[in-house]
């Protein structure tokens, strides 16, 4: 048996891991630039976007196949992404500028970008951001840093406390509120660990992510710097249920408070796909009902219109048949088998369950035991207004 305890203090909690932000002008007077540093080389892995047009710091990772850090470069506002070859020298150049500048050794150092898409970086900037980096623990900052269209810093850690009286921790950061369809983690997200992970490190980030990030979205765009690190210094004790759990509590939180601050979103759905042919089939269904638009607008209107609920899973593409379908809005069945449970009073149970800031749209398709919850919110009028001036 374990125990896992909430902790304050983000990446800051965890034994051997500093970070801080710094504000280099990007921003209205806010952090726009930030590191993470461990005082011992770290294991890293690492999922990235699926987006074809990798931004460059990515790029850099994976060409030079870095499995070993201890500090990452953040910057926000600028996206280092459709750079070409020159945005890739940039993160090398200042990445050495790095090394020689900060106040401890830097092993394998790694960049990771967000922001604008199709711009080079300011080198300048940068460079005199990195000059003004302390040695310190202060999550708020670094989780600043990060921030884009953000409300507010995401943020989580725990300690696990295992049966035989050893301990580890882990925290994490997070940022992402518009262009979310994760293929692979969220726009960025920062975990750091003291656990003495074994061989699985990579396999169990990767499980953990495709129920986490993987199911959530806020827009149906994936985005070219979507990444998802996890560093650990093997100073503490370590158990491979445990760690599942505790990673899996870390991430769910810090994906749903991504769809809580979806650019204006003011709800959290959850699509219960059930009976799907297979698993395969129960996310796809799930990932384009959060994707809908007109799903999207109709929980936004809070209007439990569960006729484009059907027409979704109908053209997802996978096997489905209206005489096996059922659709319920929590408890309140609607639509089952091909008869339409949808008088004035069950109209009204389900749009008072649309009411409700979070709540659950259950589909079985009664075709097999494919199961997948994906995660969505809602689109408002405040998500147009952001991205139809995300430049300026």
């Amino acid at each position: 048996m374990f125990k896992i305890i909430p902790i304050k203090g983000g990446i800051s909690a965890v034994d051997g891991f500093y970070s801080s932000g710094v504000k280099a002008g990007f921003k209205n007077d806010d952090y726009d630039v930030g590191y993470i540093y461990s005082d011992t080389i770290c294991d890293v892995v690492y999922t990235f976007t699926t987006n074809k047009f990798q931004a460059a710091p990515l790029k850099h990772t994976l060409r030079n196949n870095i499995t070993k850090t201890n500090f990452l470069l953040l910057n926000s506002k600028n996206a280092n992404a459709l750079t070409g070859e020159e945005g890739i020298k940039d993160v090398e150049e200042l990445l050495s500028f790095a090394k020689d500048n900060f106040k401890n050794d830097i092993t394998n150092p790694i960049m990771s970008s967000t922001g604008v898409i199709g711009v080079r970086l300011d080198k300048d900037k940068l460079k005199e951001a990195i000059k003004k980096f302390e040695f310190e623990k202060n999550n708020e900052k670094v989780s600043r840093a990060i921030m884009t269209t953000d409300s507010y810093p995401k943020t989580v850690a725990f300690e696990v406390v295992l049966e035989d009286g050893s301990s580890f921790k882990i925290g994490a950061i997070a940022k992402g509120a518009g262009m979310i369809n994760p293929a692979m983690a969220t726009m960025l997200c920062f975990v750091v660990t003291d656990a003495n992970i074994s061989d699985d490190m990579k396999e169990l980030l990767k499980e953990v992510v495709d129920i986490s990030f993987n199911a959530i979205s806020v827009d149906g765009d994936t985005s070219t710097n979507d990444s998802c690190f996890l560093l650990t210094n093997r100073k503490g004790g370590y158990d491979k249920d445990a760690f599942k759990e505790v990673l899996k509590l870390t991430l769910q939180k810090l994906a749903f408070d991504i769809l809580k601050d979806g650019e204006g979103a003011n709800k959290l759905v959850a699509f219960d796909i059930k009976g799907a042919k297979n698993k395969q089939e129960a996310q796809k269904i799930g990932k384009a009902l959060s994707n809908s638009l007109l799903v999207k607008t109709a929980i936004f209107g809070e209007d439990p219109n569960w006729g484009r609920i059907a027409s979704t899973i109908g053209a997802s593409g996978c096997e489905c048949d209206e005489t096996k379908l059922t659709i319920s809005f929590e408890d309140i069945l609607v639509y089952n088998k091909g008869e339409i449970y949808f008088d004035s009073e069950t109209e009204n149970k389900a749009a008072k369950i649309m009411q409700k800031d979070e709540f659950r749209i259950i589909c079985d398709l009664g075709i097999g035991q494919g199961e997948f919850i994906s995660y969505g919110c809602d689109l408002s009028y405040e998500y147009v207004k952001i991205n139809a001036d995300y430049r300026t």
